[in-house]
C-alpha cells in the first residue's frame, strides 16, 4: 500500500505580540522527498505570523505543483469545548465552522505581531457570562472587568467544560481558556484558527480539516482522493524529542513529530491514527466531529 501522504509539515505556533525567533517562537518543519526521492527535513523560523503565512503558502504551493499530498499539523486546538458555539448563539449546523468564521471577524493581527487576543477573549466572556469567565490570563496592564490575569473561579456543572475530550485523552494538555503564561494554547488558538481558515478559503475543497470534514475515522487512500492537504491538530509533547546539542527544543519537536508520522505512514499505520481511540462512545465522536476537534494520536 502506498503512503497516504508524501510530505509532512508541522507548525509550532506562537501568540507573541512582537517579532521573535529562537525558543518560544514559530517553527515550521517540512519533511519531504529530495531530488533523489529520499525523505529530507528542513525548517524555518519566521519572526512573525505574517512571515509564517507567506512561508507556508510558498511551501504548500510548491508541494501542490509537485503533486504531493500534505499532512499539515498545528500545535493548537482547531475547535473549542462542546457548547461554545451555542453559548455565543452562532448560526448554522456546523459549530466548528461558525466558530472559525466568528474568530475571523474578531481577530486583528498586525504584520509586527501586535494582536488583540486579550480583547477577543474579553469580548467573548462579556457575551457569554458578563464576567471574567471562562477565558482568563493576561498581563496586568491588559486587565478588564471581563478578563483577569488569574482564573476567577473553577468550572462548575452548569459551565462549559474546562477541557475538550481530546485534552483529557492527551493527559497534560492545557485548557483552551488560558490565554497567557506557559502553555497558553487559548491565545494560540484565537490567533491560529483564522490563519488556518484563510488557508482553507484560499485552497478550497482540496484542503480538508480533520476531523470536521473527513469524519473522526480511519482514513484511506479512497477517502483522500482529490485532497491536497489534510490539516490536523498535533501535540508534540506526546512524543519525546531527541534534542541535539545547541538545538532549540521547538525545532526538535517539529522534526520529531514530522518523522513520527512519516514512519507510521511508511508502515501503513498512519490512517488508523485518524480514528477514535478504541471504546470511544458515539456521543463523544459526534461532539468531536461537530465542534471540539481532536489531537492526532491522543489516546492511541
Amino acid at each position: 500500500m502506498p503512503r497516504l501522504f508524501s510530505a509532512y509539515v508541522i507548525v509550532d505556533w506562537s501568540a507573541a505580540a512582537k517579532p521573535t525567533t529562537g525558543a518560544d517562537s514559530i517553527w515550521i518543519g517540512v519533511l519531504k522527498r529530495d531530488i533523489r526521492f529520499r525523505m529530507a527535513f528542513e525548517s524555518f523560523n519566521p519572526s512573525t505570523r505574517a512571515e509564517a503565512e507567506t512561508r507556508l503558502n510558498l511551501i504548500l504551493d510548491d508541494l501542490r505543483k509537485r503533486g504531493e499530498r500534505v499532512l499539515l499539523g498545528f500545535d493548537f486546538p482547531l475547535g473549542f469545548p462542546r457548547g461554545f458555539a451555542a453559548a455565543l448563539s452562532l448560526p448554522g449546523d456546523e459549530p466548528w465552522r461558525a466558530v472559525w468564521d466568528q474568530l475571523n471577524k474578531m481577530v486583528k493581527d498586525k504584520p509586527d505581531n501586535l494582536n488583540n487576543r486579550f480583547g477577543v477573549g474579553s469580548e467573548i466572556n462579556r457575551r457569554m457570562t458578563g464576567g471574567p469567565f471562562p477565558f482568563w490570563g493576561c498581563p496586568p496592564k491588559d486587565t478588564l472587568t471581563t478578563l483577569q490575569p488569574k482564573r476567577s473561579r473553577p468550572h462548575g456543572p452548569d459551565d462549559l467544560p474546562e477541557f475538550r475530550y481530546a485534552d483529557e485523552a492527551a493527559k497534560g494538555a492545557s485548557s483552551i481558556w488560558k490565554l497567557y503564561y506557559n502553555g497558553s494554547v487559548g491565545g494560540q488558538a484565537i490567533l491560529g484558527i483564522p490563519f488556518v481558515r484563510r488557508q482553507k478559503v484560499a485552497r478550497g475543497d482540496g484542503f480538508r480539516a480533520w476531523p470536521f470534514e473527513t469524519g473522526f475515522k480511519a482514513l484511506t487512500e479512497k477517502d483522500l482522493e482529490g485532497v491536497e492537504v489534510v490539516v490536523a491538530e498535533v501535540y508534540p509533547s506526546l512524543l519525546k524529542p531527541a534534542v541535539a546539542p545547541g538545538e532549540v527544543k521547538d525545532l526538535a519537536q517539529v522534526r520529531t513529530t514530522a518523522e513520527h508520522f512519516a514512519r507510521l505512514d511508511e508502515a501503513n499505520k498512519l490512517g488508523a491514527l485518524f480514528a477514535p481511540p478504541k471504546g470511544t462512545p458515539a456521543t463523544v465522536v459526534a461532539e468531536v466531529e461537530r465542534e471540539e476537534g481532536w489531537i492526532l494520536g491522543a489516546g492511541a
